[in-house]
């Protein structure tokens, strides 16, 4: 039987333990299910667990860095917990958690908050540790907004990352709303020709893999380099660009497979320009369907300006 568990997430005094003793007061969520409450990070807010309608939360203090996948078995075995709530610390990396976590752990949710007056600076200073929280969570919730602020560069940030999560702005006057700022890409999917400018590469590449039936039986247009699959096979090339998502240590090769009957005749690392038809079907570079080009052309061309893209 899997263990569910509601990973919480964020910097110092962000607002999780508050969130999550709210939570753990509400029948809703607690309905008498015995529940293990790993506590990585202590700030100024305390549990009380006097407060919850069922006495059934057995709060434990681990070192997020230090706890072993065993340990933390026998944390779930000791309180004969049914599911398991975590408080993860802001200036670690969640990945690193989850790889701990026993087999039969599932994620159930996971919820990042973030000080909306603070974030900005968080993400110039600490760049991967809120790419790190950003990308996985289902919600992200910016608390603590003055009156009037200008959620776009909030909302932008989110959805650089995470183009799927929920996004929740919470004012000091106790106002809440959801986001609902619609992103329209900037290309033109409807277009004869999909034209995917340089700087859009990121965007687009992010895009394609997440909704590739989107773009089944539509031609893209795009500039990138030349890269060999694994497995290479007679007639197939993989253009790409280098991309790199938080910082210079995170670059990697982002492409997709690409029939071109002269494949054999292009170099590693040089510069085309791709004219192909899109279709989704399987592929071994995907572990299972994926997009597919086929080119109508494939052009020299002059190195884009950045050569690594960015989102």
């Amino acid at each position: 039987m899997p263990i569910p568990v509601y990973a919480f997430t964020g910097f110092l005094d962000a607002g999780k333990t508050k969130f999550i003793q709210e939570t753990l007061c509400d029948t809703r969520f607690n309905a008498g299910e015995r529940t293990l409450l790993l506590i990585c990070e202590e700030g100024e807010e305390e549990y009380d667990i006097s407060a919850y309608p069922y006495q059934k939360v057995y709060p434990e203090v681990i070192e997020q860095d230090e706890i072993t996948t065993q340990e933390l078995a026998a944390l779930l075995q000791k309180h004969r917990a049914e599911r398991v709530v975590v408080e993860l610390n802001g200036m670690q990396l969640v990945g690193d958690f989850y790889q701990k976590m026993p087999q039969d752990w599932q994620i159930a949710q996971e919820v990042m908050f973030a000080d909306g007056t603070t974030i900005m600076s968080y993400n110039s200073n600490l760049r991967s540790l809120v790419v790190d929280k950003l990308t996985g969570c289902e919600m992200v919730v910016f608390n603590r907004l003055p009156t009037g602020t200008d959620i776009m560069p909030l909302h932008k940030l989110a959805r650089a990352l995470n183009r799927r999560v929920g996004i929740l702005y919470e004012y000091t006057d106790g106002k809440t709303e959801f986001d609902e700022i619609e992103d329209p890409l900037p290309f033109d999917i409807n277009a004869p020709v999909i034209e995917i400018a340089d700087e859009d590469y990121a965007l687009w590449f992010r895009d394609i893999n997440e909704e590739p039936k989107k773009y089944n039986g539509k031609t893209v247009r795009f500039k990138a380099q030349v890269a060999r699959l694994k497995k290479d096979r007679e007639g197939y090339f993989a253009p790409g660009r280098f991309v790199m998502t938080c910082c210079v240590e995170d670059i990697q090769f982002m492409g997709m497979p690409c029939k071109y009957e002269k494949a054999a005749a292009l170099r590693t690392r040089d510069w085309v320009m791709v004219t192909a038809t899109v279709e989704t079907r399987f592929h071994a570079l995907y572990r299972g369907t994926g997009p597919i080009l086929t080119a109508v052309s494939v052009e020299p061309a002059k190195p884009a300006a950045d050569e690594v893209a960015t989102f």
